[in-house]
């Protein structure tokens, strides 16, 4: 007996559960054209993931309910079967569940065993844990059926393979971060090794507020060999042939795609966070501030590949301290990447702030303060445009300039998301050389370079002040950067980074900075994230924090 299988990474739309039930239809649809007998979608398919406290509203739940009974009395055509995910209700308990559709009807459900409680994920928040689970059958096949956390233990895979299961298959809504998609498959090769069954891996794809979700879903066999690796950050369907090996089954191997470029990756997750986070959240377009520095250069070009330049305006906002070579290279910026882009000049409203402050500031000398009204003068002008136009503002602060707290509350952290948040300017520098030499796959922007080569040479500078550069009040970003990594994501100690060869008087330095920039951070964009440890989902620091021991 075989199997014809397809696999549907598909990109719902949280909350959008009508949108959902016709995207899976259409997936259903398009696989029975294939031949498929039974369509896998990711989890929570119905609903969209993560819900977050949305599974606390009963009419939420009810309603997918609804939508999973509809789906299931699609299947009564004798086409095929589905796996979809959504939230299944039993009495006071709310599973977070996995459905088999078939002949009309629902003919198993399995609940979550293992439910996340770390990083992005607080599914013992909302949900009840199930039991361990037993095989499912369809239509004569013993699916070893399990929902993303369930895989990454060994108990549940090993409970399936000793009751029977004849494969593994794990339906998954798992973020995407920097080496995830190779951590998947070196964990998926435990659970075959183990237990001597292949591994099916179903993953989501698209944005949700700061996560952004890569598909990748892959095939194993019983001899850990990969017979399927599926597209990385698109939607697609691939039809997947099964063959009996005595108790087991085995994947007919299909053509592999290329490895795929580390930059390439981190941008492209970019690009479909800022788009879907543009799109699903009906947005006409973005703006943005484009200073001729590089992480406005990159921020926009970002937008361009994922909206289209017809969605994205730029404006550049010249103060006295703004150089010549900054108002070109933003045109230059401009015109590669096919953006309107028009200048307003804020000496008006420094002036008028001076002005107006003038009775308060008398006796005080000039200091951060003005360079602050400056960025703040950027933010209420970029609001009032965005209000006007209706189009999001983004925001274009990178990661280590959010760590130290190098930017300004309601100035240049004005903005509805950003890009960058999870990016440390060191990585900024490697995206855009990068960008400049190749096109993303599925971008809408041009080919060939997007921004001028002195973008990226000349020295970082908010340019608040005649002569300034970001190293006048930081360290040379190539040293923060290794020193932010080590404390950040890390949890490195002091002295462990010392021990590594970094001074001590400077790793001292950025430690308080980081810690006295947690309140500016609370008050941020969402971002996409990138990293194992993004500020706000994965690192939760309090504000208020009397804890000063340096050494641990």
């Amino acid at each position: 007996m075989t199997l014809k299988l397809a696999i549907a990474q598909i990109n719902p739309h949280l909350g959008q559960i009508e949108a959902n039930l016709s995207l899976i239809l259409q997936a259903r649809e398009t696989a029975a054209q294939l031949g498929a007998d039974l369509v896998v979608t990711p989890e929570f398919s119905v609903a969209g993931y993560p819900p977050e406290d949305l599974v606390r509203k009963p009419a939420f739940v009810a309603a997918c309910a609804d939508a999973i009974e509809r789906l299931a009395q699609a299947t009564a055509d004798g086409g095929p079967g589905l796996i979809v995910g959504g939230p299944w209700q039993d009495g006071e308990r709310i599973y977070n569940g996995a459905f088999v559709l078939d002949g009309g009807c629902i003919t198993a459900r399995r609940a979550k065993h293992e439910l996340p409680n770390y990083g992005v994920f607080d599914d013992k928040r909302v949900f009840d844990a199930g039991p361990a689970p037993g095989p499912v059958v369809f239509r004569g096949h013993r699916i070893g059926l399990m929902i993303c956390e369930d895989w990454w233990f060994p108990a549940v895979s090993e409970t399936l393979a000793e009751s029977g299961a004849e494969l593994l298959l794990a339906i998954n809504g798992s973020p995407w971060e920097d080496g995830k998609h190779i951590a998947r498959i070196d964990l998926a090769v435990a659970r075959v090794v183990e237990t001597g069954l292949a591994f099916v891996f179903c993953g989501q794809v698209g944005g949700q507020d700061e996560l952004v979700f890569d598909g990748g879903s892959f095939v194993l066999n019983p001899d850990r060999s990969l017979a399927l690796a599926m597209p990385l950050f698109e939607s697609a369907i691939t039809l997947t042939d099964w063959l009996h090996d005595g108790e087991r089954l085995v994947c007919m191997p299909q053509a592999l795609p290329a490895e795929p470029d580390r930059l390439e990756l981190i941008y492209r997750c970019m690009m479909l966070g800022l788009g879907d986070y543009v799109r699903k959240n009906r947005f006409p377009g973005v703006i943005l501030g484009l200073s001729g520095g590089i992480d406005s250069a990159i921020s926009a070009a970002v937008a361009v590949d994922a909206l289209g330049a017809d969605r994205v305006r730029c404006f550049m906002l010249p103060s006295p301290y703004t150089s010549q070579d900054s108002l070109d290279d933003a045109a230059e910026c401009a015109r590669l990447l096919g953006m309107r882009c028009d200048s307003l000049a804020i000496t008006p409203a420094m002036d008028a702030f001076s002005s107006a402050l003038a009775p308060v500031f008398e006796g005080h000398q000039a200091d951060i303060t003005e360079e602050n009204i400056q960025s703040r003068a950027r933010g209420l002008m970029l609001m009032a445009i965005s209000n006007k136009l209706g189009a999001m503002l983004l925001t274009t602060g990178n990661k280590s300039e959010m760590s130290v707290g190098y930017a300004t509350l309601y100035g240049d952290m004005c903005g509805g998301y950003s890009v960058l948040k999870d990016v440390y300017k060191t990585m900024v520098f490697a995206l855009c050389r990068w960008r400049n030499a190749n096109r993303p796959q599925s971008a809408l922007g041009p080919d060939g370079p997007v921004m001028p080569e002195r973008v990226i040479t000349k020295p970082p500078s908010a340019e608040l002040k005649p002569n300034q550069t970001d190293q006048d009040s930081l360290p040379p970003y190539d040293e923060l950067d290794a020193i932010l990594m080590g404390l950040v994501e890390g949890e490195r100690s002091v002295d462990a980074l010392v021990a590594e060869g970094h001074d001590r008087a400077t790793v001292l330095r950025v430690w308080k900075m980081l810690d006295r920039a947690e309140y500016k951070r609370r008050q941020a964009p969402p971002g996409v994230k990138i990293t194992a440890r993004a500020f706000g989902r994965d690192r939760r620091y309090p504000i208020t924090n009397g804890f000063t021991a340096l050494v641990s």
